[in-house]
């Protein structure tokens, strides 16, 4: 019997993580679902549902030698997996202002307040050391509607940052 699984590797990057992980997961059997992997640091970080016929540890042991040959930390959960179930974003948001700390929090939690559904958010520090600007990609769905975020948004405006709503046109069919 098929079981889904979160898979999540965390390591200090370097060329073939990629490759070597999900080469050992292919000989290994298994089905890739959605997955989200990228640098973050001086680390690279995996994240993806798999589809395998065993358990967790059974799971862990296809990567072992891999994770042991490459340094990577290996986690894994169970979880009800389903292919082609994901959200469709519905709007994106930028938002830029003075890195400092709480500012995610801060407006992931107006935007929530909102009815913001994040489906993803990808974040980055620019500028200079002196002056660092934190900058945030937000891609969700509006549940109570595009006029609920710009309203959230226009309260953390005032409040020292900028931000730009966008709302996204997605085809069906």
């Amino acid at each position: 019997m098929r079981h889904w699984y979160i898979l999540s590797v965390v390591g200090k990057d370097r060329p073939g993580i990629v490759a070597r992980v999900t080469a050992a997961l292919y000989e290994g059997g298994c089905n890739l679902g959605e997955t989200s992997m990228i640098r973050l640091g001086d680390s690279f970080t995996i994240m993806m549902m798999v589809r395998h016929d065993g358990t967790v540890k059974s799971l862990q042991n296809l990567l072992a030698t891999v994770a042991d040959s490459m340094g990577l930390h290996v986690h894994v959960d169970r979880m009800d997996g389903h292919l082609h179930r994901h959200l469709e974003p519905d709007v994106h948001i930028t938002v830029y202002g003075a890195d400092r700390p709480g500012i995610v929090a801060h407006v992931s939690g107006a935007l929530d307040e909102a009815g913001l559904n994040i489906v993803n958010l990808d974040s980055d520090v620019g500028g200079t050391e002196e002056k660092p600007i934190y900058i945030m990609h937000i891609d969700g769905v509006a549940g109570q509607g595009v006029k609920a975020l710009e309203s959230a948004l226009a309260v953390v405006v005032k409040e020292g940052v900028e931000a730009k709503l966008t709302p996204l046109e997605t085809m069906i069919g």
